[in-house]
C-alpha cells in the first residue's frame, strides 16, 4: 500500500477535525495514565487518523464536546481492545521474536489498530464501493491489450530492472500466444478524502497482494464490541459501523476459481515471504476458504509455499498442469513476489517464470500485476485513453472524477512546477509495499539529479499531485500502548473479479481497508510498520 500523496493539511491552511463528535484529550485530567497514554514521538512509526464528522451525504462538518474521561473508562475501553484482539485472532508476529514471522503460533502481538473507528461520510463511501467493479473491469480490459502494456512500460523498463523482469516475463508470454481463459482478480482500490475540495481522490490501484482481508474484517467486529459497551458514553452507535466481508468474498472468489479449473484434487498455492509477520491475515482467508466452503467435491486445500520452494519443488507437465510437491495447483495466490527484495537470486525468477507458463490460475497473472504498476496508473489518466477499454461514458466519468493529478516527468511544465513547489507533489517510483514515495524537498533534489544524470532515469517516476486529507484527534494502539495524536485515514476497498473466456462470473466490491497514521507521517504501511488498521464509522 502506499499513503501516498498525503499531508495533514495544505501547506497554506491547518484544518482539524476530530475523530469523533467529541474531543478527547487527556491534558486537563488530574491523573494521566502515562504507562497506558503516551503522546507520539517523531520517531515514533505508529500512525492515526479521521476525517469529517458531517451530518449528512453532505461535506458540511459539525463538531460537538462529549468528555472522554480516562479515569472513567478509557483505561478499561483499551484493555478490552486488547484483550478481544488476542481472543479473536487480531494478531501479527512480533518482530522482537526471531521465529515469530516463520512458525505459526510463536511471538503474536496484537495488530496496531485505531481505538476507535473513523468518521466517513456516507456519500462518499457509496461512491467509492461502487467504482469497485468498474476498476475491475478495466484491469480485465487492459490486461488483454498487450500491446499497451509493452509500449506504456517500454522506457521505464531500461531504468528500471524488476519493471524490466516482469516486462520480460510478459514478453514471452505474447511470444507462446499464451492466453489466460480464466481471469482471477482480488483488487484493492485506496484513496483519500482532499479537505480543499471534498472529493475522494484515488491514491493507487492494488493488483497483487492486497493484503488484510482478515484483519480489517476484525477490526470492524472490534470496534461494533467496544461502542455496544462504550457507545452510549461515547455518543456513537455500533450500527454505523458497516459489516466488513472483505476475507468471505475474498474466499468465495478463490472458491469460484477452484471450482472453475474442474479438478477436485488440486490445491491452491499461497506464494509467500520466506519471513512473513503478518502470516494470520493470510491464514484467516485460507481457513475462510477451507471451512466456509467445503460444499464442493472436496474441501478447498490450500499449501503455503516461497518463491524459492516453488523453483525446487515444483514443474510444469506437458498438459500444462502446475505440479508443486506432487500436488497439482488449481490457483496461485500470490502475497509475494510484488517487490525487488522478493527476488533476491534467479531461483525466484524462474519459479515465476514457471507458474506464468502454467495453466493454474494466477491470481494475479503477469498482465494484471503490470496494469497494477504506477506508470500504468498514469498513463490511464491520459485523456482520451480510458475510452480505449471502456465504452459506459457514465463509468468513464465515474473514474475520472477520483483521478488525482498524475503526470510522467516528460511534461517539463510539471517538472518545472514540481520543482518550485515541492509541498504539492510526490515523486513516485515504480514500487509497493510503502517506503518507496519521494516527498517536500527532496521531490526537488531528486528531479534536479534526475535532470542532471540525463538519460532515460526520469522514466522510472511519476508525479502525482499531493492530496491533503483532514486531520483529526485519535487514538491508536500498538505494542500495547496506546497513543494520542492528530492522524489522517486511507480508505481501501476491495474487489474480485472471475471470467471465463467470455462469462464473467464474479464482479463486486468485496469489503473495506481503513487504515490510519500520525498526520506528520509522509509513509503508511501497516505491515511496514507506519500505519494501523481501523474501520468506518459512516456519517
Amino acid at each position: 500500500m502506499d499513503f501516498a500523496c498525503c499531508s495533514a493539511s495544505p501547506p497554506l491552511a491547518n484544518h482539524r477535525r476530530h475523530r469523533f463528535p467529541f474531543v478527547p484529550t487527556l491534558s486537563h485530567h488530574r491523573n494521566p495514565i502515562s504507562i497506558l497514554f503516551l503522546p507520539l514521538t517523531s520517531q515514533s512509526h505508529t500512525k492515526t487518523m479521521a476525517l469529517d464528522i458531517s451530518s449528512s451525504d453532505s461535506q458540511t462538518s459539525r463538531r460537538e464536546e462529549i468528555d472522554l474521561s480516562p479515569s472513567a473508562f478509557l483505561p478499561d475501553l483499551v484493555s478490552e481492545a486488547l484483550v478481544w484482539s488476542s481472543l479473536h485472532g487480531l494478531v501479527v508476529g512480533d518482530k522482537s521474536v526471531q521465529r515469530s514471522g516463520t512458525v505459526p503460533g510463536v511471538g503474536l502481538v496484537h495488530a496496531p489498530f485505531a481505538l476507535l473507528p473513523v468518521s466517513f461520510p456516507k456519500g462518499l463511501w457509496r461512491q467509492a464501493c461502487e467504482l469497485a467493479p468498474i476498476f475491475n473491469e478495466l484491469v480485465d480490459r487492459v490486461s488483454l491489450d498487450g500491446q499497451f502494456l509493452q509500449d506504456s512500460l517500454s522506457r521505464t523498463m531500461k531504468v528500471d530492472a524488476f519493471t524490466g523482469r516482469l516486462l520480460d516475463i510478459h514478453s514471452k508470454m505474447l511470444e507462446m500466444n499464451k492466453t489466460e481463459e480464466i481471469r482471477l482478480g482480488l483488487h484493492r482500490s485506496d484513496y483519500m478524502l482532499d479537505s480543499e475540495t471534498g472529493l475522494l481522490y484515488q491514491i493507487e490501484l492494488n493488483t497483487i497482494s492486497s493484503s488484510f482481508p482478515g484483519l480489517s474484517c476484525l477490526v470492524g467486529d472490534l470496534h461494533r464490541n467496544l461502542l455496544n459497551h462504550y457507545g452510549k458514553h461515547l455518543g456513537l452507535d455500533s450500527r454505523r459501523v458497516p459489516g466488513n466481508t472483505a476475507v468471505s468474498r475474498y474466499a468465495e472468489a478463490l472458491a469460484k476459481a477452484w471450482n472453475e479449473y474442474n479438478n477436485p484434487s488440486a490445491v491452491v498455492l499461497v506464494v509467500v515471504q520466506p519471513e512473513e509477520r503478518n502470516m494470520y491475515d493470510q491464514h484467516w482467508l485460507c481457513t475462510v476458504l477451507r471451512e466456509i466452503y467445503p460444499s464442493f467435491t472436496h474441501n478447498v486445500a490450500t499449501i503455503r509455499k516461497t518463491l524459492s520452494e516453488i523453483d525446487a519443488e515444483g514443474q510444469v507437465l506437458p498438459d500444462g498442469s502446475l505440479v508443486i510437491g506432487g500436488q497439482t495447483v488449481a490457483v496461485v495466490y500470490f502475497r509475494a513476489g510484488y517487490s525487488p527484495n522478493d527476488y533476491p537470486s534467479e531461483t525466484e525468477w524462474r519459479a515465476r517464470l514457471m507458474m506464468e507458463q502454467s495453466a493454474a490460475i494466477k491470481c494475479p497473472s503477469i498482465s494484471y500485476h503490470l496494469v497494477g504498476t504506477k506508470k500504468i496508473q498514469q498513463e490511464l489518466a491520459k485523456p482520451n485513453v480510458l475510452e480505449r477499454f471502456l465504452e459506459n461514458k457514465d463509468d468513464i466519468a465515474k473514474l475520472r472524477k477520483c483521478f488525482a493529478g498524475l503526470w510522467s516527468l516528460d511534461n517539463s511544465d510539471i517538472v518545472k512546477s514540481a520543482m518550485e513547489r515541492p509541498e504539492l507533489y510526490v515523486l513516485k517510483p515504480q514500487r509497493e509495499g510503502g517506503g518507496n514515495n519521494i516527498y517536500g524537498d527532496d521531490v526537488r533534489k531528486t528531479l534536479i539529479k534526475l535532470q542532471n544524470e540525463g538519460g532515460d532515469e526520469l522514466a522510472a517516476y511519476i508525479l502525482m499531485q499531493r492530496i491533503f486529507p483532514t486531520a483529526s484527534h485519535a487514538f491508536l494502539v500498538r505494542d500495547g500502548i496506546c497513543h494520542e495524536d492528530d492522524a489522517i485515514s486511507e480508505l481501501g476497498i476491495y474487489g474480485a473479479y472471475l471470467r471465463k473466456k467470455d462469462n464473467v462470473i464474479l464482479n463486486d466490491q468485496c469489503g473495506y481497508l481503513m487504515r490510519t497514521k500520525v498526520s506528520s507521517s509522509n509513509e503508511g504501511g501497516v505491515a511496514a510498520g507506519f500505519a494501523v488498521l481501523d474501520s468506518i464509522y459512516l456519517t
